[in-house]
């Protein structure tokens, strides 16, 4: 039997893809990701950006999401890549797709794709969680008996259910301070919270702050007082040698033929 095909001209091939770095912020941050893909739909149709679509009898735009933070968590280093069928100026699409997506969705930087994949260079993510109500000290022992153990194991359910995990392994940095950061954080007020820092080794399955805050009750019984408050400030490769996130965006010495 024949294969049916769609009718009509096969899609327009792309001809440059280009990757975007956005944040969610203030009360934009309860957006799920389906959220933002319909409000980036949206976006891309009223800039009038010449989007590549995909074949078959179902086209869709092409567009790739990358790793993206949990609903109700804000963060400033969100990406998607999308392919597009007519040359365009980076910068004056991150300019239109900034004015037509909503307040609290804003659209950072775009360049033009290198080489390879964007979810290969995302490697690992920096977080601050701000515990309202919380003293430093009690923070602090906690975290020192999190770093005094080698494996700590915690349970989460998936999407094919629970699943237990060790939560230890893929914490390269953890630090207490004050609230330093409140500046970037909604409803953060200097003096009245306590300030944890994370770099985390991206993994399967993903280790996500709330894991961390689960092995902190385990190990040392940490119950904060309030619901935490959660902000993802970079996701991208590591550093060779140190436990600094870099940009994914930059051009690579790999990319460069060095």
């Amino acid at each position: 039997m024949r294969q049916r095909e769609p009718e009509g001209p096969p899609p327009a091939p792309a001809v440059q893809k280009l990757r975007i770095r956005y944040a969610k912020r203030g009360r934009l941050r309860f957006s799920s990701t389906r959220d933002f893909q319909r409000a980036l739909e949206r976006a891309l149709r009223r800039a009038d950006v010449p989007m590549a679509f995909s074949g078959g009898f179902h086209p869709h735009p092409r567009i790739s999401y990358a790793n993206a933070a949990a609903t109700g968590t804000a963060s400033e280093a969100e990406y998607v890549e999308i392919s597009v069928t007519a040359r365009v100026d980076p910068d004056a699409l991150r300019l239109a797709l900034d004015a037509a997506l909503p307040d609290g969705l804003d659209v950072l930087a775009v360049v033009e794709a290198g080489p390879g994949a964007l979810a290969d260079r995302l490697q690992a993510s920096e977080w601050v969680i701000a515990l309202r109500g919380m003293p430093v000290g009690q923070l602090r022992e906690a975290a020192d008996a999190f770093w005094a153990q080698t494996q700590v194991e915690v349970t989460r359910v998936l999407k094919a259910g629970p699943r237990t995990f060790d939560a230890r392994a893929a914490v390269l940095d953890l630090a207490v301070d004050t609230a330093a950061s409140a500046p970037v954080m909604t409803g953060v007020v200097p003096g009245e919270c306590a300030i944890l820092r994370l770099v985390v080794r991206h993994t399967t399955p993903a280790v996500r702050p709330d894991d961390v805050l689960t092995a902190l009750r385990v190990v040392a019984g940490l119950e904060p007082p309030t619901p935490p408050l959660v902000i993802r400030l970079a996701q991208g490769p590591l550093q060779e040698g140190s436990v600094r996130v870099t940009d994914p965006l930059a051009a690579s010495e790999s990319d460069a033929g060095v």
